[in-house]
């Protein structure tokens, strides 16, 4: 950028008074009134750096006087966040004399902060000498609201991407799945909350995003958020943000699932895993509208819908103070009960063809047929892991079929099969007085054994168990189990 000459600042003299009323009539009048009157704020700084000129502009729309400004004390307008990384460009640009820009937040008179675009070029004397510093200032607030609007969908937009949910499409004609999908006609137009109970693996998120998508929110943002993948230490920041030094490891301000879904709907899986400050913060939103971000003490107004999940019995978590009543009745105004594939058996044809279909494009392979043999093998089977389950058992023969049919081994259900009928009918007599976190413990432990340690994979413990692998972490750190040990048998 080339240095402009302009007409030096000491011409007009250091007064902000408002100009006296009639026309112009010197050359210090009209200069005035075109400083004063001109669409940017207009300032000058001395050769070091040092304002020592703002236009009467300025000064209203802070509320200060050019005392209160002069020199470095400008800085006292700037949002706080701001001031480090805008004063050290500014002393590079003073520095090097090259011409300056940057953006700031400055703070308005009400105490409310805008944005502003500032630029700042030297003038300089006949031997190349900077005698002076001109600048002006643009608000750029409604510019920079909707680049954040851009920004906050892309890193949805993102995660979705990485992410993506179990499977693209609802896929089935049961009465049983088209009892779900007219309850989603009916709830999806308003903004009540949602609750979507059903057993692991069943399609609750795939709910969740059907309900969005056909509200009118549906095109603003969808985001997701497994409360019992995130550390209990960092769920609360996880939704609801954190202040700058808000606790160790906070080196910047955060925003949290509920900004970012601002205008949207936010899908909480797992909800009934909440420990129970955030399910107090939680109710506040529902309640309310409002949250503070983890070391803030400002409220913030979340415009969000809110879509809840969990695979647990949240009554029976009432009951032995895990969860909240009062939240539970917040979170269950339109309750989805998710039926489980052993339910909607007529679906297990359509959902392999459809499963089969999708993997084989994804990996190059031409799959045409399903045989009879590998269809009643799928169709007497119970599914505990559900639909998940089903994606994972049709993928894993996709990648070893040989062949343009498709073929299940036996042996991939038969261990689960005879397993989860055992412990239906026949529960042993060890388990019967267990708590429920022992009986959990004792299964992960038993899955962990069978995949030699491993968690993730069409091998793991996690799709043994039928839940994703994330969620099985979270388990296995919250129940204390190493998993380390399993390797070594």
């Amino acid at each position: 950028m080339r240095t402009k000459s302009v007409i030096p600042r000491d011409n007009i003299g250091m007064s902000n008074n408002s100009e006296a009323s009639g026309p112009p009539t010197t050359i210090e009048d009209v200069l005035r009134l075109l400083i004063n009157t001109t669409p940017s704020f207009i300032h000058t700084a001395l050769p070091d750096g040092a304002l020592d000129f703002l236009d009467q502009s300025w000064l209203e729309f802070v509320g200060l006087s050019l005392t209160d400004l002069l020199g470095w004390r400008w800085t006292s307008a700037m949002h706080p966040d701001d001031v480090e990384e805008f004063v050290g460009k500014w002393r590079a640009s003073v520095a090097s004399g090259e011409p300056f820009v940057a953006e700031s937040r400055v703070r308005r008179a009400d105490g409310a902060y805008r944005w502003f675009l500032h630029r700042k070029v030297p003038l300089r004397d006949e031997n190349g000498k900077i005698i002076k510093w001109y600048g002006s200032s643009i608000e750029i607030e409604e510019r920079k609201q909707a680049e954040e609007g851009v920004r906050k969908e892309n890193i949805v937009l993102r995660e979705q991407i990485v992410e993506t949910s179990m499977f693209e499409e609802i896929v089935g004609t049961s009465s049983a799945l088209q009892a779900i999908l007219l309850k989603v006609e009916k709830v999806a137009p308003t903004d009540s909350t949602v609750l979507i109970t059903g057993e692991t693996g069943t399609g609750k998120e795939l709910i969740a995003r059907a309900i969005h998508k056909r509200s009118t929110r549906s095109n603003r943002a969808f985001v997701s958020v497994n409360c019992a993948a995130v550390p209990t230490s960092l769920i609360a920041s996880e939704l609801f943000g954190h202040e700058k030094g808000a606790f160790t490891g906070a080196a910047h301000r955060r925003e949290g699932r509920f900004e970012l879904s601002d205008g949207g709907t936010i899908f909480l899986d797992e909800v009934g895993e909440l420990p129970p400050e955030v399910q107090e913060a939680l109710l506040r939103v529902l309640q309310e509208r409002e949250f503070e971000r983890v070391g803030g003490n400002r409220p913030l107004r979340a415009n969000v819908r809110v879509i809840a999940a969990t695979n647990r019995d949240l009554e029976t978590a009432i009951e032995g103070n895990k969860f909240r009543s009062d939240l539970y009745y917040r979170l269950n105004v339109f309750p989805v009960e998710m039926p489980p594939l052993r339910e909607r058996r007529d679906d297990i044809p359509l959902l392999v063809e459809y499963f089969t279909q999708r993997f084989s494009k994804r990996i190059g392979k031409r799959i045409s047929r399903i045989s009879n043999e590998t269809m009643s093998v799928l169709l007497s089977y119970d599914w505990p892991g559900n639909v998940r389950e089903m994606q994972n058992v049709v993928e894993r023969a996709v990648i070893l079929s040989n062949k343009d049919t498709l073929d299940i081994d036996r042996r991939w259900l038969a261990r689960r099969q005879s397993r989860s009928v055992e412990t239906i009918q026949k529960p042993p007599r060890t388990l019967v007085h267990q708590t429920p976190a022992a009986r959990e413990k004792d299964t992960i432990e038993a899955a962990l054994g069978e995949s030699k340690g491993r968690v993730s994979g069409p091998f793991g413990a996690a799709s043994r168990l039928g839940i994703p692998s994330s969620t099985l972490e979270s388990k296995i750190k919250a129940l204390k189990i190493d998993k380390r040990r399993f390797k070594q048998q």
